[in-house]
């Protein structure tokens, strides 16, 4: 949908391209008139997918004049959520989630061999470009845990060497298989289903004993 490979390269200067415009007009049609400004979100997104992957503030700027509210409410929103970042990043954007769920599954783990393998710091970028290390809040994959984000894909169920393994693939120029790193099905316990099977064999019973 959108374009990700055109890059401003002046940051006073930003407007989306004829694509991305329309992208942003199929949003906001989603909204009653007079509600536009509630398209901020996934205008931001598509913005800074535009950019390389960072918002400036002329692209805020633009962003709040296609919805006809004040400058200031989107910076707000852009500035509240780590999903929106403010400068340049690396290729594979790393993030690694240390809430609560993750934290208690080993997340301290998993951050700290990003950091190890990858030499950064959090909120630090590889000097060749490739990498962006960020620890961040809440991904939502918190039966999963715990788990890391690196650009639009998941990677869940992880300990220290799953952890090196996805890294170093991406350093290799590979592609990482997503989601569970224990062959998890989706969000089932580890163990496969249970109650729904168990409620199953209860009604088959049940039919049976009538």
């Amino acid at each position: 949908m959108t374009d990700v490979t055109t890059k401003t390269e002046n940051p006073e200067d930003f407007a989306f391209t004829a694509e991305n415009m329309g992208a942003a007009k199929a949003v906001i049609a989603k909204y009653p008139d007079g509600w536009q400004a509630s398209a901020v979100m996934p205008l931001l997104d598509i913005a800074q997918r535009q950019n390389g992957g960072h918002l400036t503030q002329a692209a805020m700027d633009h962003i709040a004049r296609v919805l006809d509210m004040p400058n200031i409410r989107v910076y707000e929103v852009a500035t509240f959520y780590t999903m929106y970042n403010h400068k340049p990043i690396g290729k594979h954007h790393v993030q690694v989630c240390t809430n609560l769920p993750c934290w208690l599954r080993g997340s301290d783990e998993i951050m700290e061999t990003c950091h190890k393998f990858l030499g950064l710091d959090n909120h630090e970028s590889s000097e060749d470009g490739i990498f962006t290390l960020t620890e961040v809040e809440c991904l939502g994959a918190c039966v999963n845990a715990p788990m890391m984000q690196v650009g639009d894909d998941y990677y869940e169920d992880l300990d220290a060497d799953s952890t090196l393994a996805i890294l170093s693939e991406l350093k290799a120029g590979k592609t990482p298989k997503t989601g569970s790193q224990i062959r998890r099905v989706s969000c089932e316990p580890v163990t496969g289903l249970t109650s729904l099977e168990e409620q199953a064999e209860l009604r088959k019973a049940k039919v049976g004993g009538d």
